[in-house]
């Protein structure tokens, strides 16, 4: 479960995060493109785009569940 006191500080405020368990396996970025993106000099990925609509939240929610270390959240600050 990702943890939202250890989030890269590069994620976009809101409810959507990447913590620092992510092994930069691309699996987000594949799923939700819109709304992830990587890191390259840290090698993780992390959220730069927020959800608005339901299609968009899905999309994220599958990233979150198929997330092979947990490292995807969505508990994090309401904007």
């Amino acid at each position: 479960m990702a943890d939202r006191t250890d989030k890269w500080q590069n994620n976009a405020l809101g409810k959507f995060y990447v913590d620092r368990q992510c092994i930069d396996c691309d699996l987000c970025r594949e799923t939700a493109p819109d709304f992830f993106t990587r890191f390259d000099e840290g090698g993780h990925s992390y959220v730069f785009n927020q959800p608005e609509t339901p299609e968009a939240i899905a999309l994220c929610r599958e990233a979150l569940e198929g997330c092979p270390v947990d490292a995807i959240g969505e508990d994090g600050e309401k904007v």
